[in-house]
């Protein structure tokens, strides 16, 4: 059964409070899943790799198990809510890829337990956002959150070319092999598999293509003799939640790095929570559901950070499932959520994904990451580009960006001054809103 094969009307499902059928929910739910599941468990096998964690290791399977798991509860924690926490509508939440660049950096020079610690203040501050974010989106017109969105996806999109390559000596991988026809084969494939299936299909197929094309190259690489599945054999079936696996460490540079990247986070479940309204219901959002929303973000994230997970966003894609179906209901999306939370209490399924070889992962995050910068472009397009706003998308970009891919032009710096400069989003993030408050609006001619 796929998504086509139910569309509802508008009126019979525009109420968050109203279930389909089993039969259709159930489908639904799990349809939610599939279409966010491979953007989800990529940041932690990120991060774990600039961090230094064995490829397919333990500690990279608890980071992918803690993903899946605290994905599923600050989902609950959107369709359910808690008092004020939570949107009440069917947004689905995920491991953020908006926080990858800085959490790679700082995972990479200062440790896990330096990241997570900021994740868990960050998370903190970003929940606080929830009283006030109404009034702060001035800060943040499309010409800044364009501009950040487009970064992130720049920042990330080398990571990708060296994963489909086969990774390198830092990423846990052999650099003798790197860039052989073999690797390049195994990634193009999920490329292709993914770009047929998501233009030439519609329903489930349509919208899990990446994932799909994951499975086809993981196929692909077991065939020529790239996967080892020890770590599988190994892992148990039911895992052990550990509190602060990394201990407590605060750096104040990390602190700042994160909080900002939070705040663009608000900014964009703000943005997914006011789409999923106007798709699912043909409304705007009320001011309740934009702070529970915002509540329910700072809140997820803040809560999986103590467990080793990463930050949590809504996730734009399955917006875009709401619009397709017409199906607004909370509790379809709750189904996804518990889904996602029996994922991540198995760490066999950890070991499955941490056993994908990076060839296979990097022709996915090929399509993910040029994504998230072409979403940074949509935004944009938004903008008129007069001459002032073109002076700060260069400024902003150049410094941002520039600064990231020559970290040792700043290397005299503080080290809490220095991880923020070359974090690629933060630089970016704060030249674009310091230069539009600064600079001066062009009249009209």
């Amino acid at each position: 059964m796929t998504a086509t094969d139910y569309q509802a009307p508008t009126n019979a499902y525009s109420d968050p409070n109203v279930t389909p059928p089993l039969a259709q929910a159930i489908p639904l739910g799990f349809q939610h899943v599939l279409a966010m599941f491979a953007s989800n468990v990529t940041p932690s096998i990120i991060v774990a790799g600039a961090a230094g964690l064995a490829f397919g290791g333990p500690e990279q399977v608890y980071l992918i198990q803690m993903a899946m798991l605290f994905a599923g509860i600050a989902t609950l924690f959107q369709t359910v809510g808690i008092g004020p926490i939570g949107a009440r509508l069917p947004i689905m939440q995920g491991t953020s890829f908006a926080f990858v660049g800085v959490l790679a950096g700082v995972a990479a020079t200062q440790g896990l337990g330096v990241a997570l610690t900021a994740c868990i203040i960050g998370g903190a501050i970003h929940f606080s956002l929830g009283s006030v974010i109404g009034k702060i989106r001035w800060l943040f017109p499309p010409l800044v959150t364009g501009l950040v969105i487009l970064a992130i996806g720049l920042y990330l999109i080398p990571v990708a070319i060296k994963y489909a390559a086969g990774g390198a000596a830092d990423f846990q991988m052999a650099a003798e092999s790197f860039g052989s026809l073999k690797h390049w084969s195994v990634a193009l494939t999920v490329v292709i598999v993914s770009l047929v299936l998501k233009f030439f299909t519609k329903g489930i197929t349509s919208n899990a293509a990446i994932l799909i094309g994951l499975l086809t190259g993981y196929l692909l690489a077991f065939i020529v003799g790239m996967v080892n599945f020890n770590a599988v054999g190994n892992a148990s079936w039911v895992t052990g939640i550990q509190l602060l696996p990394y201990g407590f460490e605060f750096s104040l540079g990390a602190v700042i790095a994160v909080t900002l990247v939070s705040v663009v986070s608000a900014i964009e479940t703000v943005g997914d929570a006011s789409a999923t309204a106007k798709a699912g219901a043909g409304r705007d959002a009320t001011d309740e559901e934009i702070a529970g929303a915002t509540y329910a973000d700072g809140l997820g994230t803040a809560i999986a950070a103590f467990f080793g997970g990463l930050p949590n966003t809504s996730f734009s894609q399955n917006v875009g499932i709401v619009g397709m179906t017409g199906v607004m209901s909370r509790h379809v999306v709750t189904i996804g959520g518990l889904v996602l939370i029996a994922c991540g209490l198995v760490p066999k399924i950890g070991a499955v994904i941490a056993s994908m070889p990076l060839p296979v992962l990097g022709g996915g995050v090929i399509v993910m990451f040029g994504m998230v910068a072409a979403a940074g472009l949509n935004v944009l397009s938004e903008v008129n580009l007069n001459r002032r706003n073109m002076v700060i998308i260069a400024i902003s970009l150049a410094v941002g960006l520039g600064l990231n891919l020559v970290p040792t032009a700043v290397q005299y710096l503080p080290g809490v001054v220095k991880t923020l400069m070359t974090s690629a989003v933060a630089p970016t993030a704060l030249c674009a809103i310091v230069l539009n408050l600064v600079l001066p609006e062009e009249e009209a001619a």
